[in-house]
């Protein structure tokens, strides 16, 4: 590691392939992996956005293709020229900012003088594992995210149905019924929910981040069945943010 760059400033993404998890601490690698988590790109596109000279693009572009961490294949526009895509699983990244100070017996004395609700013990589980993780620099986000993902797919078939309102509807009875947020529709067009008491990150200490990675997903996939295309979930506000609530806006990628 380089004096010049202590840990405290580095950001390390973390990627699983079937050899293995790969920890990427190249900042020219860190760069091409983020663009291509947002899609697919050729060689051209990869050299000009990173900045980079071709032939250091090239020698990372090869090393992380033999790792399977990005795959590659023909351009139909042009056979000569390669696209390249990310071809391993994200799992999230370290670093060793604090962004936490919040002690984990604090999150434990708030449960010894609660009621003792047997939900507000899983909450508890649930939060002193997720701000042990920020408190070492451990953003497990991704994985939450694509675990949602799964959730939102199987929970789809519960609560669909053609009418966009009545799926709302069941959504917002879905959350309220397993202790999840209370649900609102402040839109359809765009499409903007809103949660209250929200069971991911009502309890988290500001992050200066977005945190309910988990949601996102479950949203994602069941808008995504409804409406039968990919949809983007991005979240406006958030508990971890400082706001009294939690706001999704779903679009699709062009919108």
């Amino acid at each position: 590691m380089s004096k010049r760059e202590p840990f405290n400033d580095m950001q390390i993404e973390l990627f699983s392939t079937s050899e293995g998890i790969y920890a990427i601490n190249s900042p020219v690698r860190v760069k091409i992996l983020s663009m291509l988590r947002k899609g697919e790109l050729n060689f051209d596109q990869l050299v000009e956005r990173s900045g980079k000279a071709k032939s250091t693009v090239s020698v990372h572009l090869k090393r992380m293709t033999n790792e399977g961490i990005i795959g590659s294949k023909i351009d139909p526009q042009d056979a000569r020229k390669k696209i390249f895509f990310i071809k391993s699983e994200y799992l999230g990244k370290l670093s060793g900012k604090k962004v936490v100070t919040e002690k984990i017996e604090d999150y434990v004395t708030s449960y010894v003088d609660s009621s003792g609700d047997p939900f507000e013990f899983f909450r508890l589980i649930f939060l002193t594992i997720r701000v042990s993780l920020i408190r070492q620099g451990i953003d497990i986000d991704p994985i939450l995210y694509e675990a949602g993902i799964k959730v939102g797919e199987t929970l789809y078939s519960k609560v669909k149905d053609p009418d966009i309102n009545k799926l709302a509807e069941n959504i917002a009875t879905f959350w309220r019924t397993h202790n999840l947020g209370q649900v609102e529709i402040e839109s359809l067009e765009p499409l903007i929910i809103n949660v209250s008491d929200c069971f991911e990150c009502q309890s988290l200490p500001p992050i200066g981040r977005p945190a309910c990675a988990f949601d996102s997903g479950i949203l994602k996939a069941v808008f995504s069945a409804h409406f039968q295309e990919e949809l983007v979930v991005n979240e406006t506000k958030c508990y971890a943010l400082g706001d009294n609530y939690c706001s999704f806006t779903i679009k699709n990628k062009e919108w």
